[in-house]
């Protein structure tokens, strides 16, 4: 079973960086959280990975929020600077909080980076961190561990395998505590600043080569099954 996408309706908010847009996707029988995801500096909501959730949290309570920033709403081509984004994205927050269930902050890339900025400041219940770029590609001495490791709540991290602006592998551990990494299965214990779930082979937008041991559809399923299992252990 998976979501009625023509149940979706939209929602203009403004904000001081201008209009942005939520296309809501509410969950089935009574929900327990809001997903909000942002979509990255390159493509909007319809990427591949943001799509699947839409179609699949809301049959597991969880009704999501797929949310435009304000440069793509009004058709620009370049995103601004993080200090604008995370203004467009904090005039968003009381139509994300409006339904009264806990937050969970997430995105895609640039937008995952806004996601883990604002977490505590906000309030969100949770960070969803989406190809978070841990670095400019080729340039692992630009580290931005810090903006992820300073989100302040629990926090998942789906990274494809081939990721240019951060493989699994080149993810910190973090003092205090320990790292989760896996495959195809996520696994939850105490003390873990975040966890981190591999999608094989896949790249920056979790596309993977025909060449893989995993299919596209395969690719997807290993994102939504650790969202699924992940948002079920914030409530």
């Amino acid at each position: 079973m998976t979501h009625d996408v023509t149940s979706a309706t939209t929602e203009t908010v403004g904000t001081d960086a201008g209009p942005a847009r939520i296309t809501w996707h509410p969950a089935h029988g009574r929900p327990r959280l809001v997903l909000a995801v942002s979509h990255g500096a390159g493509g909007g909501i319809e990427a591949r990975d943001l799509a699947a959730l839409a179609a699949r949290l809301p049959e597991h309570g969880v009704t999501v929020a797929l949310v435009e920033q304000p440069w793509r709403v009004a058709g620009k081509k370049v995103a601004p600077a993080p200090k604008t984004l995370d203004t467009g994205w904090r005039g968003l927050w009381p139509a994300l909080a409006a339904p009264g269930l806990p937050v969970v902050a997430g995105g895609r890339s640039a937008g995952a980076r806004v996601a883990c900025r604002t977490a505590t400041e906000l309030g969100a219940r949770a960070v969803l961190a989406l190809s978070f770029p841990l670095h400019p590609p080729g340039k692992p001495e630009k580290s931005r561990a810090a903006e992820l490791l300073g989100a302040g709540v629990p926090t998942l991290v789906v990274q494809g395998g081939n990721d240019p602006f951060g493989r699994p592998a080149e993810f910190p551990e973090y003092s205090g505590g320990r790292v989760q990494r896996s495959g195809a299965r996520a696994v939850k214990g105490d003390g873990w600043a975040y966890e981190l779930v591999e999608v094989p082979s896949a790249d920056h937008g979790l596309a993977v080569p025909k060449r893989a041991g995993i299919t596209q559809e395969e690719a997807v399923r290993v994102v939504t099954d650790a969202v699924v299992r992940w948002a079920g252990s914030l409530v």
